[in-house]
């Protein structure tokens, strides 16, 4: 079997410690033994044969109730741990709990009809013990053959592997033979949401909703396909009817008001947004997403109790990485709207630190993607593959890097007749990976020279292929549509092969004000990690300079080039500007862009529904006293990025 590592890399930590435990409670040392288990837990909070031996060391000292707690995370973690509901039986019998015992026996009974070595591997899987579940279930097929369960089990490990693909595969055929299992249907389809393929997740989560209409997680399955596809409005109704089955208090209804807050909040709701943000805080008061989703509604102010308390949770010995972050940068903008900047920027600091030690981002490799990808799509690229691809110009491009405005231009873009907002597509990155590889620390392409083996029928499938797959995304049937995911500046070489007639725009806002406004802005799961380090954003706007200028020379006048503080001092000038490059006639829509009614997703979603403001070209300027490092990191950036 293969070992497991530990966090400081040391082969076995895991198990050494759990021995170590195991063998100091036989030899009648329970005290020591649980000091040994509280180091265990710290490192595995998720390890249920950790809080099985809790329990065991519970029960020598007396403490049945601490057994039980240890217990029931024990089989909340891991349901397939035989011994933990043997356990938890025994000790609710002995205080005459008939009904939770009955319940333990039953779940017991249920694992003890199944072959054990599907058991082992299902409690391997939960302890994170990958290769010794794939061992012990690949055994088990080769020598019973082929069954539902097993496959799909061996699916769940392989795609907890990363071998998702791999997974899907075998889930496909799981189903084929036996296409009403539904656990395994559940399964299938949260590996599409996790390919990014929501249609077909979708269409899943409603067939399984038909057979089970109030099934709590097919109902979450089919919000979160609604969400990846950008349809809020039924998210809404579905999240308000999961809570009237929720506890008033507890993690399950923070998620659900927290959820529901943040689909009101993209429609331009924002009032019920906040009460349902403060329904979360009320129901679990030290949720750190959801103090850090109440800033960054950036119109919202808090109380001087409110400070408070973030203050209170953010000094908690044992929170996670991920609350101390939502909880600093909460705390950073709440300092800010007091003009405390002093304060504000020690805890916007203490976010990125943390955020920054946790994420994989590292500058030299995104700079040698850079450098790949301009020497890769070279003039003799362009000259030599014209009009190749897909002929259709109903795609809109809108890059830059994230907070340069590009919010602002979509939502000036689709208060036109003609066109339709999306969201940030992730299509084009993904062809990208696909054709050139990814690198696993920045997401970049790593064999970008692949460009030159795809011939011209592969060229025009791939644009046709990024036109059917968007259409999902599009509801208003207007002739065009705006793709305005920030990170594609990296690919327009790659639009241009596929979508010649494509319009492409690129955003661009002075150096210290965009790499500011990042610092600030705590971006989605692993999205943006090069905005947590002023040395990283610095070198990121940089690359991008370098990279856009190459576009230029290569692409000459493909690209049209909008300067946010241009446009803030000239609106009208600017829109005329922009509608004249996607070849659309002047609609005065387009300059009250704050009226227009749509869904917004991203941090500036309510900026975008008020009147264009000078408020934010110098925001920087009051947390200067702290920003030389980065003024030096940017160096001639902050001259040419005007070039």
């Amino acid at each position: 079997m293969t070992a497991a590592v530990g966090v400081d890399g040391s082969p076995s930590q895991r198990d050494d410690l759990l021995r170590q435990a195991r063998d100091l409670r036989v030899a009648g040392q329970p005290a020591e033994a649980l000091a040994v288990l509280d180091r265990l837990q710290a490192l595995y909070p998720r390890f249920s044969r950790g809080l099985h031996e809790r329990g065991h060391c519970h029960v020598m000292v007396g403490d049945a109730a601490a057994a039980l707690e240890a217990l029931r995370e024990a089989v909340r973690l891991n349901p397939s741990l035989p011994a933990g509901w043997d356990m938890l039986e025994q000790l609710h019998r002995m205080r005459g709990e008939v009904g939770p015992a009955e319940a333990a026996a039953q779940r017991l009974a249920t694992l003890t009809r199944l072959p054990p070595q599907v058991v082992a591997a299902d409690s391997l899987l939960a302890d994170g013990d990958l290769a010794e579940a794939e061992t012990v279930i690949r055994d088990f097929l080769s020598r019973r053959g082929a069954s539902a369960g097993a496959l799909r089990l061996l699916a769940r490990i392989r795609e907890a592997s990363g071998a998702a693909d791999e997974a899907l595969a075998l889930l496909e055929g799981v189903l084929e033979s036996a296409p009403d299992y539904d656990a395994a249907r559940f399964d299938y389809a949260m590996i599409l949401l996790q390919r990014q393929r929501p249609q077909a997740a979708l269409c899943e989560a409603e067939r399984l909703l038909a057979g089970e209409p109030a099934r709590r997680d097919y109902l979450k399955l089919f919000a979160t396909a609604c969400v990846a596809l950008g349809d809020y409005e039924p998210v809404i109704e579905v999240y308000r009817r999961l809570l009237e089955g929720a506890p008033a208090l507890g993690g399950e209804t923070a998620e659900l008001r927290l959820w529901r807050a943040n689909a009101l909040k993209i429609t331009g709701r924002l009032e019920e947004a906040v009460a349902d943000y403060r329904a979360a805080l009320a129901a679990r008061p030290d949720y750190g997403v959801a103090w850090f989703s109440l800033a960054n509604l950036k119109i919202h102010s808090f109380t001087d109790a409110d400070i408070e308390r973030l203050q209170i949770a953010a000094a908690r010995p044992d929170l996670q990485a991920m609350d101390q972050v939502y909880l600093a940068f909460a705390l950073g903008k709440a300092l800010e709207d007091r003009a405390d900047y002093q304060a504000s920027w020690r805890w916007y600091g203490q976010g990125n630190r943390v955020r920054a030690a946790i994420g994989r981002y590292r500058p030299d490799v995104a700079e040698a993607c850079a450098a790949r990808t301009a020497k890769a799509f070279d003039a003799g690229l362009f000259d030599n593959r014209a009009n190749w691809g897909a002929p259709d110009a109903d795609p809109i491009f809108v890059v830059g890097l994230p907070r340069s405005g590009s919010t602002l231009i979509e939502q000036i873009l689709a208060s036109h007749s003609l066109v339709e907002g999306t969201q940030e597509l992730t299509e084009i990155g993904r062809y990208a990976g696909e054709l050139f590889g990814r690198d696993p620390d920045c997401g970049l392409p790593v064999r970008p020279e692949a460009a030159h083996q795809m011939s011209a029928d592969e060229v025009r499938a791939l644009g046709e292929r990024f036109l059917a797959e968007t259409r999902i995304y599009r509801r208003e049937g207007r002739p065009f549509f705006i793709d305005k995911m920030p990170n594609n500046f990296w690919h327009i070489g790659l639009i241009h092969l596929i979508l010649p007639r494509a319009r492409i725009i690129d955003v661009r806002r002075e150096p210290m004000a965009c790499c500011f406004s990042n610092l600030k802005q705590l971006f989605g799961t692993t999205n943006q990690e090069f905005t947590y380090d002023g040395d990283h954003i610095a070198r990121y706007y940089r690359s991008y300079l370098d990279l856009m200028r190459h576009w230029d020379e290569v692409l000459p006048g493909r690209v049209l080039r909008v300067q946010y503080e241009d446009l803030v001092e000239d609106l009208d000038g600017g829109v005329r500007r922009m509608l004249e490059h996607c070849g659309l006639a002047f609609e005065p829509a387009c300059l009250e862009f704050h009226q227009t009614r749509r869904s917004v997703r991203t941090p500036s979603s309510e900026q975008v529904r008020q009147p264009i403001s000078r408020d934010g070209l110098a925001q920087w300027r009051n947390y200067e006293p702290w920003l030389a490092p980065l003024q030096a990191a940017l160096g001639d950036a902050l001259i040419r990025y005007r070039d």
